[in-house]
């Protein structure tokens, strides 16, 4: 019998707050209601957001919107050509009436921090993300600082195509969780878009629904969700899988097992089940583990998308219980 670690009143509180982020969000990004519940996901999995896309489909407004629901702190980045790592991360000035030095906070010492055309800025100041994403702390001039919880990075970034723009190193994107793509709305959504947006911002309007310590509590509430032994070598067939593919160069990370795990257990939590089942996990691999796959270039030429590829590893990993023994 499945254990119940999580009961059943914090999985419908955990629902309710979801739901209200999620909704509040909606009432200025109309249409994108999938795209909505993985961002909210991807911050109560504690992973991080880059979403790419051409300019204008409400990627900046989205993130905005979030920060603008949670009642924490919130910086935005506009990643720029000449943008240094110190912009990012802060930097030690000298003070005369201290006579000595004090460090200035950059902008990523805040609960969510929007990347703003990430790929914008030159490979180094992008590597000044690194370890506030992996480690959740900064560390200048040899002192370590820790971020406080929650943390969140949202990335946004234009198609590599766009001129002036940086490619993001596999390092950095593997620190990703998930990678959306907004995609434009429908000509309904759209018609109602100019309705609502064209006289005032809704933006403007939006009030937090949650607080920090909501989301930190949501958090844990996900961390408790159990995994069978079962679904965990279902998570780890699948990403290992990857890694033999002859379409690819570079499979996934063993990072992107944690994800898939991380991510699996939330997307449970918010269809109010305190376990996880092979369903929660293959709703995740499309948003987890293609930014992290490389393409062999005569795979490319032929046609084929990494969405291909991770639908093919999909049909191919066997789900737990279709397994004949001996």
């Amino acid at each position: 019998m499945v254990p119940e670690p999580v009961s059943q009143e914090d999985l419908a509180w955990f629902g309710e707050r979801f739901d209200a982020i999620a909704s509040n969000i909606e009432r200025v990004i109309q249409g994108k209601r999938d795209v909505i519940d993985l961002v909210v996901l991807s911050l109560l999995s504690e992973g991080h957001v880059l979403m790419e896309d051409v300019p204008g489909v409400g990627k900046t407004l989205l993130a905005k919107a979030l920060a603008r629901s949670i009642h924490c702190n919130f910086q935005r980045i506009q990643f720029t050509p000449d943008l240094l790592p110190s912009d990012v991360t802060g930097v030690s000035v000298w003070d005369r009436e201290r006579n000595a030095f004090v460090f200035r906070a950059g902008p990523v010492f805040s609960n969510i921090v929007l990347g703003d055309e990430i790929n914008r800025a030159s490979p180094k100041t992008q590597s000044a993300l690194l370890e506030a994403m992996e480690e959740r702390q900064v560390t200048v001039d040899g002192t370590t600082r820790t971020l406080e919880p929650p943390f969140m990075v949202v990335a946004t970034q234009n198609p590599i195509e766009h001129e002036g723009t940086y490619p993001l190193p596999e390092a950095q994107l593997d620190r990703f969780m998930t990678r959306l793509v907004m995609g434009y709305p429908s000509r309904v959504k759209e018609l109602e878009i100019l309705d609502t947006h064209g006289a005032h911002n809704t933006y403007t309007d939006l009030q937090p629904v949650v607080t920090a310590g909501d989301v930190t509590r949501m958090v844990g509430i996900t961390r408790m969700v159990y995994v069978s032994p079962p679904v965990k070598g279902y998570i780890v067939d699948t990403v290992e899988a990857t890694r033999r593919q002859p379409n690819l160069l570079l499979g996934a990370s063993p990072r992107a097992t944690l994800f898939l795990q991380r991510a699996s257990r939330t997307r449970a939590s918010i269809e109010g089940r305190h376990y996880v089942t092979p369903d929660d996990v293959k709703a995740m691999l499309r948003p987890v583990l293609t930014h992290r796959l490389i393409l062999k270039p005569e795979s490319q030429m032929r046609g084929i998308s990494v969405e291909d590829v991770v639908d093919g590893v999909a049909a191919g990993v066997e789900v737990p219980g279709t397994r004949i023994d001996g």
